[in-house]
């Protein structure tokens, strides 16, 4: 374990020397997505996760509702809360206006990310007037405000990057030394891929805490558009499993936890830090994961 745990991050702070168990929420875009979001975190709230994150929709009422929720997670649960920020169609002077209401709401963490240009993970990026153009830039401001700062790492490459894996693993070691002390992935699934990334950080003196983020399975279509815009492979084996079983939603959800259970597993036996759920703003799965794993 002691390759992959440097024991200086926020999160592991939050807990003894096990693995950390983490979910991720969207925010809600209306009133039933809201109460969705509540009765998810009432369950997993039973089972003590040593942080939640939420994601971060940029401008107006989404924008808002992620701070709202974000602040109300921790102040109602308890749970320590990440909260997501991206470079998306924002000034400086305007992410450093977001950071000040997340510092107001009493939040101590930030997922520093470029986020996605509009047309997608793969669009040519656009800088904005007076804004920034890369993640490391956010990690400095954050910082320079007392946050404690995460960074996002890609075990399938990120989707620019056009498969320089040399270049992802820079562009993390930049992030670090402008003072991000973690990182959740983006969901994958060869637990191979993950612990090649984490062992090149290694190979450069890196101590990130690299988070293994997994998405309990539920819905294929869901998946499979998901895997296209992030450039996450989904291997032409599972492809082939999920489809025998698409039009039966609980053997898609079962098989989906058997999936992750299997990735879980590899990741905790070779000595992963942490794993981070994305929940798709729901319990049960990642529960009945966590249970059969033994994180709880």
């Amino acid at each position: 374990h002691v390759l992959f745990r440097s024991g200086a991050t926020v999160p592991s702070r939050y807990m003894s020397s096990a693995p950390t168990f983490s979910v991720e929420f969207f925010p809600p875009k209306d009133e039933a997505g809201e109460a969705r979001l509540w009765s998810a975190l009432e369950v997993l709230q039973l089972y003590s996760p040593d942080f939640v994150s939420v994601t971060y929709g940029a401008g107006g009422s989404t924008r808002d509702r992620t701070i709202r929720c974000t602040a109300e997670i921790t102040s109602r649960t308890g749970i320590p809360t990440i909260a997501h920020l991206t470079c998306v169609g924002s000034t400086q002077s305007e992410l450093s206006r977001i950071l000040d209401q997340y510092s107001s709401a009493g939040i101590k963490s930030i997922l520093a990310l470029r986020g996605d240009p509009q047309g997608g993970p793969r669009a040519t990026w656009v800088t904005i007037e007076g804004g920034f153009d890369h993640a490391d830039q956010l990690v400095s401001l954050a910082r320079e405000k007392g946050f404690e700062v995460g960074v996002a790492a890609f075990p399938d490459g990120h989707p620019a990057s056009d498969g320089n894996f040399q270049k992802d693993i820079e562009v993390l070691l930049e992030k670090e030394r402008r003072g991000a002390t973690f990182a959740t992935t983006q969901f994958f699934f060869s637990a191979e891929k993950y612990f090649e990334l984490v062992k090149e950080l290694r190979k450069h003196g890196s101590k990130l805490d690299v988070y293994a983020g997994i998405l309990p399975i539920t819905n294929v279509s869901q998946l499979s558009r998901m895997a296209e815009l992030s450039g996450t492979p989904f291997p032409s084996e599972l492809r082939a499993r999920f489809s025998a079983v698409e039009s039966d939603n609980a053997a898609v959800k079962a098989l989906g936890i058997e999936v992750a259970v299997d990735l879980s597993s590899k990741l905790l036996d070779g000595g992963a830090p942490g794993l981070h759920y994305y929940t798709m703003n729901s319990a049960a799965s990642t529960v009945e994961i966590v249970t059969r794993v033994g994180l709880r």
